[in-house]
């Protein structure tokens, strides 16, 4: 049997399998092991050709007949908040993110355990149980950390502050913030925390120096990932290579769509 380094990838590609985002599609990925030494290097090199990172698992869809997954860096720097996200932050003065070790706590997990029952109860991670978790935050060869958002008193500091309502796995990369999971307690909704965090994770990057956030694969038509699409200006990864995309395209579109009605 052939013996293989470590540090040299080896590709492979998964079974047709049925799309969990738009029906009637099946998706096909390709994929690789994040060990080694090189594991740091081999995720910020990957990611910036449209891969994701899940545990020590690096991947990328490889459907045959469908492209609607596409990657989508957004450049922190020049992002600017719309009316409504900027209504998100006034609506969560009171809660303060710590970014910290990726260490998984029972406190983490109950609110892993309500946003799954809530939103994904019949998605692939339904049944994680602790020990799941546990492997899903730990299972890490690359620089990864936690974002735990909770409410506080104002002026209060994160570690002092109260009950858990959010929570962020991050990877640092050598040019930004790739979001791999994040989930928030459901009984929070209206907070609309999820937006939340992908906006404090912008002011993140800036104050580290970093140029992007990585919000993984935006999906258009799906209702779940379509979401990705508001935060602009960003980087879409096409056939042809990166282009941008700024504010401006999307509310012309918007502008001629409402002239037409």
């Amino acid at each position: 049997m052939t013996q293989h380094s470590r540090n040299t990838p080896q590709f492979y590609l998964t079974a047709p399998s049925p799309c969990p985002y738009l029906p009637g599609q099946e998706e096909r990925k390709v994929f690789t092991h994040l060990v080694g030494e090189r594991a740091t290097e081999l995720n910020d090199l990957l990611t910036h050709g449209g891969f994701r990172r899940s545990q020590s698992i690096a991947y990328r869809p490889a459907c045959e007949h469908c492209r609607a997954c596409v990657s989508v860096p957004m450049a922190a720097e020049d992002f600017r908040p719309t009316r409504s996200m900027r209504r998100i932050l006034e609506r969560n003065q009171d809660v303060v993110g710590e970014m910290r070790v990726a260490v998984p706590t029972g406190e983490q997990y109950s609110v892993f355990r309500s946003y799954l029952d809530a939103r994904h109860r019949d998605g692939g991670m339904a049944d994680m149980s602790v020990l799941d978790y546990s492997m899903m935050v730990e299972d890490s060869h690359v620089e990864t950390r936690m974002v735990e958002y909770r409410r506080c008193e104002p002026g209060a500091a994160a570690e002092r502050g109260g009950e858990l309502l959010a929570v962020a796995l991050t990877d640092v990369l050598s040019d930004g913030l790739s979001m791999v999971y994040s989930f928030f307690a459901s009984e929070e909704a209206p907070r609309s925390l999820g937006t939340f965090m992908i906006l404090d994770h912008i002011a993140r990057a800036r104050r580290m120096g970093l140029a992007y956030v990585y919000l993984g694969y935006w999906v258009k038509g799906s209702r779940k990932m379509d979401y990705k699409g508001r935060f602009l200006p960003q980087e879409r990864l096409s056939p042809d290579g990166w282009k941008r995309v700024e504010r401006h395209a999307r509310e012309a579109i918007r502008a001629g769509a409402a002239g037409a009605r």
